[in-house]
């Protein structure tokens, strides 16, 4: 008997064994008395395995109790697996053999999508295997299906009926034959074939011609290998061309080919669709005369022909479908006639126009070149041929419409590409074998004897003189005059007149299918502006119809021009752009050696593939090298465009694995070099928190480290929420920093308290020699209200830098650097206070969106102006104190800031001492002019500063004068951050220094923009922490403007050597 849980409500004696528990309901319980548990508890979480703990269950409640020892031995000895039933439904399950509740591997916690009406399946966390508990809903993932651990509602799609809604018609999908090869070979059959082919072939000849389809074969072939093994690493959608170079390089390449590949789909509808025009205003002719003139009449029939496909395609792909096959149909019976005509014997009709079947002398004749006209050179007529080859994507352009893309698109597209070759060469040899260049059509003017003087051209030897149409440059017919030939040759002329319908109409259909689908899908990645409308679907499957009405406005712009021979160079060079990154996807992905890179078609060569890269752009020079420049110009413009919104998308793409490698080489081959001063850069790790806590502390180290050195963003978790995964909230800190421009890693690491997570980080954060050298902190201004301990931890992490040999800066700012009660958000204890009791809650539900859009303004945003930025370097630290001064004038918005150095001197020596100053700070190669000597800074402060001193310092006072000597070590042992009398007494004039220091700070900079001060350093076993903390708060107390106590690590980072 199958139970579920529906069933424990209803029966008090109904249990249900999930896994290692049974379930059932309090009053039913056998384990009521169980030794092992010593009373029933009912298991609750929180969603946390370490926050899981056992309560008391309600009456009636459902309770689930572990199973004893040999129970579990049952459990898992072999038997048949426990059957569960939901809403009708049954699954086998098949738990591991290392626990019922871990899973064998399936192809459902694999896929990204489920099965339409299904819950999609997801193997159970760690936490689930852990601590046997289901993270929502409290019960264990080896329970109810559909329940969260086993399945979560996958987010609906186009291709997906939602759960709950009438289930849709199927979607049409096609298989190899019928979805790729057929509707290649169609593609590529098109007008050049019937109206161009015998026309290149009297040009270049024979010979020539051979080498022109061969050169545009080993250009598609390429392309085909590389496009078959992309669409076999991994599963292929919607999209075509577009989708597989996009999801390969990236969608800044992706895009910009994108547009162009469905801009030349578009014309190339114009070019298929004017030679089925030229053909029909041929036969209207020679019925009786033009309808308005020869041009104007291809226009109309384009525009009424291109008006009925429209029609065909918007009825759906399943009619498009059937269509294609009665053309493929139509075009292997036209060849059947055309191959029938060539042996059927020539009428003296057909000789005059200048067929006489096969001859050898004749094949000979027309193997050399016959060039003609302004088009006539090898690359004129390859400009023209190419086009007719680009039909390989035809079947790649409808993946989504594909039963099997990974299979399909490789065998069809390979198989087309071979026979359509073929189909080709024959047709130009057979041709070429069996007609003269130019013929008269007239019956007169044949030879009345074997007399051939003055006779000129290869019809002489076979009793026909056309010598003078051939001097007059009048021939109407001829494979150089008439483009009809096929026809004229074949055993039935109407059957390839027919043929030349079906080529010409299927490839129009093809291109106006491939063009709105692969822009379809394009628009649906919102890459460009304004163009979503054209990414919405109609209908079962999901037809781009705006897509067909912005082609069809395109083609019938480019119909207008009428003229084929005009057309076809202009699609040439974009089809050729778009095999160029085809073969450079593929190559690209292949030298990444991206572990992802793993394509099921196994028959490519990454050196092929960029073989084929450079050909293609070769030959797109070669053709017309201004159209080629403007064909790369829009691809690097919409790259450009692209690369400047950096759109939030993530597509695993090679570019990305490119990445990888490089900066993986670099950082391996950093390791080898030796550190020189001439090389250092400041590089830094802030402990920010949450990096849109303290957005100030973030927008100044990423002023002067942009594009110079390493910046890190570290946050310590402490407290309950420590052991908690963060890797929303980190993708969340990271969004926010990209979007406020900050070119900064973020690292969260959980510790006890910040004196130890900080430690961590300082000694683990980094790779190689890409490591921090100097520690950021905000300065802590609420350290007379936190506990002392805080304190103490605080001045700790600045000892433990100097011990790891960092440098330190505190920033202090007068109104402070934590904005987080400004946005509503939880307060990091380690840094602030502690009245964010209800903003820590609040921050639990704070969303992704919500901390990636709250961008708070700082001081270090605006433009300073011509302020000074005063720097006390009253200890020589190194020389970062005017490093860093010197990297922050270098930036736009500091770059009017004079720096004013101020020294400690004597009155006896202070030119003497200024000169010093601006000789080393000129050997530095500083722009630093203004140096001022401090000549009273041994000068006692005033005495209100000084009780206000007192003050700060009075709570921490050990007073231990006043106290025996077993409370004083007591006192010491566990506070030792206390100040005893003797210390405060020996450190008096040092923190009159101090104070003394500041107040001079407050005469002399009053509007500065920035001060930097030498940060005082301590000796840690003789100066209590809170007496240093007092000395840091004296030393930048009511300073107005921001403030930095910044201290090298006393090793030189400024030089004036060349070595």
């Amino acid at each position: 008997m199958v139970v579920s849980v529906s069933d424990l409500n209803k029966d008090d004696g109904a249990a249900l064994q999930i896994g290692r528990f049974t379930v059932y309901k309090q009053s039913a319980s056998p384990y009521n008395e169980d030794p092992r548990l010593g009373c029933v508890y009912q298991h609750s979480s929180n969603g946390h395995g370490p926050n899981q703990s056992f309560t008391e269950p309600e009456s009636g409640g459902l309770v689930m109790v572990p199973l004893g020892t040999d129970d579990v031995q049952a459990e898992e000895s072999p038997q048949p697996q426990p059957v569960l039933t939901q809403n009708a439904r049954q699954d086998h399950r098949r738990p591991s053999i290392y626990s019922t509740l871990d899973q064998v591997p399936h192809y459902a916690f694999y896929a990204n999508t489920a099965a339409p009406g299904r819950l999609k399946k997801s193997r159970p966390s760690l936490n689930v295997l852990r601590y046997a508990i289901d993270e929502s809903e409290g019960v264990p993932p080896g329970g109810l299906e559909g329940s969260p651990s086993q399945g979560t509602p996958d987010k609906p799609s186009d291709e997906e009926a939602n759960v709950g809604k009438k289930p849709q018609s199927q979607p049409v999908r096609f298989g190899w034959v019928k979805g790729v090869m057929i509707r290649c070979m169609l593609n590529i059959w098109g007008v050049i074939l019937y109206l161009r082919l015998p026309w290149i072939t009297a040009q270049a000849g024979i010979g020539l011609t051979w080498v022109i389809i061969l050169l545009s074969s080993l250009v598609t072939t390429i392309t085909g290998l590389s496009i078959s093994a992309i669409s076999t690493n991994g599963k292929v959608k919607a999209g075509g061309t577009y989708f597989l170079i996009s999801r390969s390089l990236g969608p800044e390449l992706g895009g910009s080919i994108g547009l162009i590949f469905a801009f030349a789909n578009a014309v190339a509808v114009a070019m298929h669709t004017v030679g089925f025009s030229e053909t029909v205003r041929d036969l209207i002719i020679y019925s009786g005369g033009p309808i308005v003139d020869p041009i104007n009449d291809i226009r109309i029939i384009g525009v009424i022909t291109v008006v009925v496909l429209l029609g065909v395609c918007m009825a759906g792909m399943e009619w498009e479908s059937k269509a294609q096959i009665l053309f493929f149909i139509v075009i292997l019976i036209s060849f059947v006639n055309y191959f029938v005509g060539t042996v059927i014997p020539a009428t003296e009709e057909k000789q005059s126009k200048g067929f006489f079947n096969y001859k050898a002398d004749l094949f000979l004749s027309n193997m050399v070149p016959g060039w003609r006209g302004e088009d006539g050179s090898f690359f004129g007529m390859f400009s023209i041929f190419f086009p007719s080859a680009t039909g390989i994507l035809a079947g790649a352009n409808i993946s989504g419409d594909l039963k099997d893309p990974a299979v399909a698109i490789p065998r069809g597209t390979l198989m087309a590409i071979f026979w359509t070759t073929v189909s080709y060469l024959a047709i130009s040899a057979t041709i070429g074998s069996c007609m003269v260049r130019d013929a008269s059509a007239s019956l007169n003017d044949t030879l009345l004897s074997n007399e051939t003087a003055g006779c000129e051209g290869q019809a002489c030897s076979y009793g026909w003189n056309f010598t003078e149409c051939y001097r007059a440059g009048d021939c109407s017919q001829g494979l150089l005059n008439n483009y009809q030939t096929l026809s004229m040759v074949s055993g039935f002329g109407p059957l390839v007149t027919a043929g030349i319908f079906s080529a010409t109409l299927s490839s129009a259909l093809a291109c106006l299918v491939s063009a709105p689908k692969v822009f379809q899908c394009l628009c649906r990645d919102n890459l460009y502006p304004l163009i979503g409308v054209f990414g919405k679907g109609y209908g079962k499957n999901n037809e781009p119809m705006w897509g067909y009405v912005l082609t069809f406005f395109i083609a019938v712009a480019f119909i207008l021009i009428a003229e084929l021979n005009v057309i076809a160079p202009i699609i040439s060079n974009f089809f050729l752009c778009s095999y160029a990154l085809i073969n450079f996807s593929c190559f690209h992905a292949s030298i990444t050696n991206s572990p992802g890179w793993r394509p099921s078609f196994r028959y490519y060569s990454r050196w092929t593939a960029l073989f084929g890269a450079i050909i293609s752009l070769v030959i797109m020079f070669l053709l017309n090298w201004w159209a080629a420049l403007i064909a790369l110009g829009i691809v690097v413009f919409l790259l450009g465009y692209v690369t400047y919104k950096k759109p939030d998308i993530n597509w695993g793409s090679s570019m990305q694995a490119g990445t990888y490698n490089l900066a993986l080489s670099y950082s391996v081959s950093l390791t080898g070099v030796e550190d020189h001063v001439k090389n250092f850069r400041p590089q830094c790790l802030i402990l920010t928190g949450p990096p849109n806590f303290r957005p100030a502390l973030v927008d100044f180290v990423g002023t002067f480290t942009k594009n110079i050195g390493l910046m890190i963003c570290g946050n310590i978790i402490m407290g309950e929420g420590k052991n908690v995964q963060q890797e929303e909230r980190t993708s969340a800190e990271v969004k926010w920093l990209n979007k406020r421009k900050i070119r900064s890693f973020y690292t969260s690491l959980s510790g006890d308290n910040l004196r130890d997570g900080a430690r961590s980080l300082m000694q683990a954060t980094g790779l190689g020699k890409l490591k921090p050298n100097t520690l950021f902190m905000g300065f802590k201004g609420n350290w007379q209200e936190d506990l002392p301990r805080n304190v103490d931890d605080y001045i700790g992490t600045i000892h433990d830098a100097f011990d790891i040999n960092y440098g330190v800066c505190l920033l202090r700012l007068t109104e402070g650097l934590d904005v987080s009660t400004k946005m509503k958000a939880h307060v990091n204890p380690a840094f602030e206070d502690h009245e964010g009791t209800e903003t820590e809650e609040k921050a639990e539900n704070d969303s992704t969106e919500t901390i990636v859009d709250e961008q708070v303004s700082s001081v270090f945003q605006v433009k300073q102006g011509k302020k000074t930025i005063d720097l006390y370097w009253i200890s020589d630290d190194g020389g970062l104190t005017l490093l860093i001064p010197y990297l922050l004038t270098r930036k736009k918005r500091w770059r009017q800031c004079r720096v004013r150095v101020f020294i400690i001197g004597h009155q006896d020596t202070v030119e003497e001492e200024r000169k010093e100053m601006l000789s080393l700070l000129s050997q530095f190669r500083l722009d630093f002019h203004d140096v001022v000597v401090i000549i009273d800074s041994e000068q006692a402060p005033l005495s209100e500063n000084m009780k206000r001193f007192e003050d700060s310092t009075a709570p921490y006072r050990l007073n231990d004068g006043l106290r025996d000597e077993a409370t004083v070590r007591e006192l010491r042992k566990d506070c030792p951050w206390m100040i005893s009398d003797r210390e405060m007494e020996q450190l008096k004039q040092k923190s009159e220094r101090k104070i003394r220091l500041n107040e001079i700070i407050q005469e002399n900079s009053p509007e500065a923009a920035l001060i930097l001060v030498s940060l005082p350093v301590a000796n840690k076993d003789f100066c209590p922490s809170a007496l240093y903390m007092a000395w840091l708060d004296a030393l930048s107390h009511n300073l107005r403007c921001p403030t930095v106590l910044i201290r090298g690590n006393q090793q030189s980072v400024l030089t004036f050597y060349c070595q």
